[in-house]
C-alpha cells in the first residue's frame, strides 16, 4: 500500500506514529495509558434517559482527573452569584481587600463536568494565581440546552464585573469552556458589558461545525479526545445553526476583545480551533499570544513535568493582564 494523492485528498499508507522521543518518560506514559484506554461511544441526542447515565457516569470519572489535587488551604464554599449556582475559592492568604477574581467556565464537551469537577478546577485556579475564584455551574442539557449555559455564564459575569469592576475580572475556559469563556464575552460586549482585563482559552471548542484541519489530521492521535462531540453538539445546540457566533465563538466578530492567551498541543484535536482562533484574534487587532506544546494532547500529560511550562505561561499571563 502506497501513499497517494486524490482530488478529495492525500491518502495515507498505514504507518506507526512513535512515542515522542522530545518527551519525559511520565508524559510518554500518559500518552500510552492513555491511547490503550478503551474509546466512550455517546447516545443519540434524541435519547434523554441514555443521557443522564451517561452524564453520571462520566463526571463520576471525571472526578478522578484531580485525584490527588492538594487543596493547599483553599477555602470553598457553594453559592448564588447572578441567580447561578456557583464555587466560591479562596486560596490561603487571601486578602479580602483583593478586588481581583477569576471567572472558570469548566469544560466536559458542554455537558459534563457539573458539581465537584467544577469546584476542585476552580480550587487550582485559585491557588495557581493567588486571587479568589468563581466557577460557574452553569445549566447543561439534557434538561437546560443552548442558550442556558450562555445564559448563565453572562449573569455571573455581569454581577462580577458590577461587584469587582471588569478590569479586576479575568475569565477563563478549558475546552467546552472555552466555548462559553468566548461567547460569553461577544454576548456581554453586545449587551453593552465591559470587556475583563484578559481571557484565557485553553484547548477551545470554538468551532461547532469543526470544520477545522486537526479534525481530520489528528483524529486518533489524539488520545484524550478519540471522536469528535458531533453527539454531545448536537444536545446542547438543540437545533441552532452550529455557525452561529454564540455557539461557534470562532465566526463572531472578535474586534475590541481584551489580551487572550490561548493554548493547544501538537496532539490536541482542538488544534485548528485553537490556531484559527488566535489568527481570527490577530486579524481583529487583538492582543493574543499562541501557545502550542510538544506533543501534548487535550488539556494536559496530567501532571508531568512538561505541564509545568504550561502552568508558568498561564499565571505570567494573568498576572500581567491586572498589572496593565
Amino acid at each position: 500500500m502506497t501513499d497517494r494523492d486524490t482530488q478529495d485528498g492525500v491518502t495515507l499508507a498505514e504507518r506507526t506514529i512513535p512515542w515522542p522521543r522530545s518527551l519525559s518518560p511520565a508524559a510518554v506514559a500518559f500518552l500510552q495509558a492513555s491511547h490503550a484506554a478503551p474509546a466512550r461511544t455517546m447516545p443519540p441526542a434524541s435519547d434523554t434517559e441514555a443521557w443522564r447515565k451517561a452524564i453520571a457516569a462520566t463526571d463520576a470519572m471525571m472526578v478522578q482527573y484531580f485525584a490527588g489535587l492538594d487543596e493547599a488551604g483553599a477555602v470553598s464554599e457553594t453559592a448564588t452569584v447572578g441567580g447561578v449556582t456557583c464555587h466560591r475559592v479562596r486560596p490561603a492568604g487571601y486578602q479580602a481587600s483583593d478586588r481581583r477574581i477569576y471567572l472558570d467556565i469548566h469544560g466536559g464537551g458542554l455537558v459534563f463536568g457539573a458539581g465537584e469537577f467544577a469546584r476542585l478546577g476552580a480550587v487550582r485556579v485559585a491557588n495557581l494565581h493567588r486571587v479568589k475564584t468563581i466557577a460557574a455551574d452553569y445549566r447543561m442539557p439534557p434538561d437546560h440546552p443552548y442558550p442556558a449555559a450562555l445564559d448563565d455564564c453572562v449573569a455571573v459575569y455581569a454581577e462580577l464585573v458590577a461587584r469587582h469592576g471588569a478590569g479586576n475580572v479575568v475569565v477563563g475556559g478549558s475546552s467546552a469552556g472555552g466555548n462559553l469563556a468566548a461567547a460569553l464575552l461577544l454576548r456581554a460586549r453586545d449587551e453593552g458589558l465591559p470587556m475583563p482585563a484578559g481571557l484565557v482559552l485553553l484547548t477551545p471548542e470554538v468551532d461547532l461545525t469543526e470544520s477545522g484541519d486537526s479534525f481530520e489530521t489528528l483524529l486518533g492521535l489524539d488520545p484524550v479526545l478519540k471522536s469528535r462531540l458531533t453527539d454531545s453538539i448536537a444536545l446542547y445546540a438543540d437545533g441552532h445553526p452550529l455557525d452561529d457566533p454564540y455557539l461557534s465563538p470562532l465566526f463572531g466578530d472578535l474586534a475590541g476583545f481584551p489580551p487572550t492567551l490561548l493554548q493547544s498541543g501538537t496532539r490536541d484535536l482542538f488544534l485548528s480551533n485553537t490556531v484559527r482562533m488566535h489568527r481570527r484574534m490577530r486579524d481583529a487587532g487583538v492582543t493574543a499570544e499562541l501557545h502550542v506544546f510538544e506533543a501534548m494532547p487535550h488539556g494536559s500529560f496530567m501532571g508531568a513535568p512538561e505541564d509545568a511550562g504550561m502552568q508558568r505561561e498561564l499565571a505570567g499571563f494573568v498576572a500581567r493582564c491586572w498589572q496593565s
